[in-house]
């Protein structure tokens, strides 16, 4: 049995490795020779997933090529902004599960993006996962999109354990935005939870959220009911609530007039949100919540402008 390669070694990446060790062999790769040293020495992740020990089953590499060898598939488990990168340097052969909630360089997806550079077997992989929780084995649920229903099944069969249950889909392009959108409807949570806005706000903010998701992902083709699975609605409430949320957490940092880092993690909505901006802005579509999350987090607004904005619109039904 070959071992599944997990190709990144952040909080994710180790939490989804831990969690399919317990079907078989991993090889979890490491950008950073001295920190696979450091994670096969002390068998935990303290910088990104502390508390969780890697099992005995998990090998722990820096050498991209020997983390893939003769294995079917890998996931891809890097931020956004280095899974082009990382793309390039795999065989085409080589199946590869995409990770990662955010978009390409140009605004486009990663799919597309692997397609283009020459993969023919390409998943997607999201759904309500705190890296956090799925690490230390808690219930939970994700969904594996592709086209190609074999391979969404062999991605199941690999990542399917008693802690998480993985569904299958054939809505590529649902599962992976749905993934992207929530994370700046998540920053636009965090901005109302600093703000003291209570829970009022906060309900209508996620609810109008869904409608964003809703209108932006159906628009590039994605079907209505994943908007309302795991993938979508099921994210959305996850990471715009949850003390886990990196975005959440950026956004209430933001909103004391703190920098939003944390500690060198990726926020992955600070940057989509201007992506997606963009994207509404050149295709006619209103997404109002990015639109203010975009001009916050770029300080072009004060959080209070963002509210005070998002509160003016003009009056219209709630269905329209």
């Amino acid at each position: 049995m070959s071992a599944l390669p997990v190709l990144g070694a952040g909080g994710w990446g180790t939490a989804l490795a831990v969690n399919a060790a317990r079907n078989g062999p991993v090889r979890l790769w490491a950008r950073r020779a001295e920190f696979a040293r450091t994670l096969a020495g002390q068998r935990v992740n303290a910088e990104y997933l502390p508390g969780v020990t890697l099992p005995a089953g998990l090998e722990v590499t820096a050498h991209l090529g020997e983390a893939i060898t003769d294995a079917p598939f890998a996931l891809v488990v890097v931020p956004s902004v280095g899974v082009p990168d990382l793309l390039a340097a795999l065989p085409r052969d080589l199946g590869v599960v995409l990770c990662a909630k955010g978009l390409a360089p140009d605004g486009g997806q990663l799919s597309v993006l692997a397609r283009q550079l020459g993969f023919t077997r390409v998943a997607v992989l999201s759904g309500p996962n705190h890296a956090e929780e799925i690490g230390r084995g808690l219930p939970a649920a994700t969904v594996v999109a592709s086209r190609d229903g074999g391979f969404a099944r062999s991605v199941q069969a690999a990542l399917m354990t008693p802690g998480l249950r993985v569904y299958t889909s054939d809505d590529e392009t649902g599962v992976e935005l749905g993934g992207v959108l929530k994370n700046v409807i998540a920053v636009a949570a965090g901005l109302v939870d600093g703000l003291n806005l209570g829970d009022n706000a906060k309900s209508a903010l996620i609810t109008r959220g869904l409608r964003e998701m809703n209108r932006y992902l159906t628009a590039l083709g994605a079907r209505e009911e994943t908007v309302y699975g795991l993938s979508g609605l099921g994210d959305l409430v996850a990471t715009a609530t949850s003390r886990h949320s990196r975005n959440r957490a950026a956004g209430e940092a933001i909103a004391r007039g703190e920098h939003p880092g944390q500690g060198g993690k990726v926020v992955e909505g600070l940057r989509t949100a201007g992506l997606l901006d963009a994207w509404a802005a050149a295709h006619g579509h209103d997404l109002p919540i990015v639109r203010a999350v975009a001009h916050v987090t770029r300080g072009e607004w004060t959080p209070g402008d963002g509210v005070a904005r998002l509160m003016e619109r003009e009056a219209k039904p709630e269905q329209h």
